[in-house]
């Protein structure tokens, strides 16, 4: 999927009436949506700061005062509704690699999930909301505390499987995961500020290192 263009599934839309008109609570929620979507396309697109208020709203085909009822910061409201958005997403399409995999080994499958990280921060759109905007007009403490909120807690998962499975020593989980998580964070900020076409590689052969060393070592 590409990471510009929002997920729609209508699982947690609210269900229409009866007689087919809407409610206010569904009329709210795709008011919301059209503005998450638009500010989605447009900010993937050219960037925060090449975007105004007035061509959101023009996209989504609603008024100014929509905007700011619903996100009343304006922009930068609207910006880390879409950048939990697409961390949300890109966590799930991660944990499926690294959780639902047929994977016998905890640590290979950790493996996996570095390499499903690293594809979603090649993605474009990914890049210029997640990797560049956010984190400017966020702030680092704020960007930091998404990004937390939605990996963290695989980090965690896939650690405590892959202790229980002997894979690795039994570190303290809580401080481990933290430290992988900030190690990922920049490695994502390295590659997409990194014009070397071999950087990828060279992050990859580190982070990949960095769980090694956490493996037991082999026995015999």
């Amino acid at each position: 999927m590409n990471a510009s263009q929002p997920k729609d599934d209508g699982a947690d839309q609210p269900r229409p009436r009866a007689d087919g008109r809407r409610t206010q609570a569904q009329r709210t929620e795709q008011t919301r949506k059209a503005l998450i979507a638009a500010g989605r396309e447009l900010f993937a697109a050219r960037g925060y700061d090449e975007v105004g208020a007035e061509e959101i709203v023009r996209t989504a085909g609603l008024t100014r005062g929509a905007l700011y009822h619903h996100f009343p910061s304006g922009k930068p409201g609207l910006l880390e509704a879409i950048y939990e958005r697409l961390e949300a997403e890109s966590t799930e399409r991660v944990a499926h690699v690294v959780l639902d995999s047929e994977m016998d080994s905890p640590l290979a499958a950790m493996k996996a999930g570095v390499a499903a990280f690293l594809d979603e921060c090649a993605e474009p759109g990914f890049q210029q909301i997640v990797l560049h905007d956010a984190p400017a007009v966020l702030g680092w403490e704020r960007w930091r505390e998404i990004a937390a909120a939605n990996g963290l807690g695989l980090i965690e998962a896939s650690l405590i499987a892959a202790i229980e499975a002997g894979e690795i020593r039994p570190l303290p989980v809580k401080p481990t995961a933290h430290l992988l998580l900030g190690a990922l964070d920049e490695a994502a900020m390295l590659l997409v500020r990194s014009s070397d076409p071999t950087g990828r590689a060279e992050i990859t052969t580190v982070l990949l290192a960095l769980i090694d060393s956490f493996a037991r070592p082999l026995s015999g």
